[in-house]
C-alpha cells in the first residue's frame, strides 16, 4: 500500500459524515463509469473477433461443451 493511499485513508477518517457520504457517492459513480468503459472495450473486442471470424456459434450442446474444453 502506498503512503499516498494511506494518507488519503487517514484524511477520510477526519471528514464529516456528510462529506463521507458525498465521497462514497462520488467513488460509486467513478466505479460505475469504469465498469461501463470495461464493458464497452469488451464489446468492441468481441465485435472485432466476430468480424475476424474468430467466434463460432453453435446450437449443438456437445459442440459447445467441446469448445469449452479446448
Amino acid at each position: 500500500m502506498s503512503s499516498n493511499f494511506a494518507g488519503v485513508v487517514e484524511e477520510v477518517k477526519h471528514l464529516s459524515v456528510d462529506e463521507k457520504i458525498e465521497l462514497r457517492a462520488l467513488i460509486d459513480g467513478y466505479l460505475i463509469e469504469e465498469r461501463r468503459e470495461e464493458f464497452l472495450a469488451e464489446g468492441v473486442a468481441s465485435r472485432r473477433r466476430l468480424l475476424d471470424g474468430e467466434l463460432v456459434f453453435s446450437s449443438d450442446v456437445d459442440d459447445l461443451m467441446s469448445s469449452l474444453n479446448d
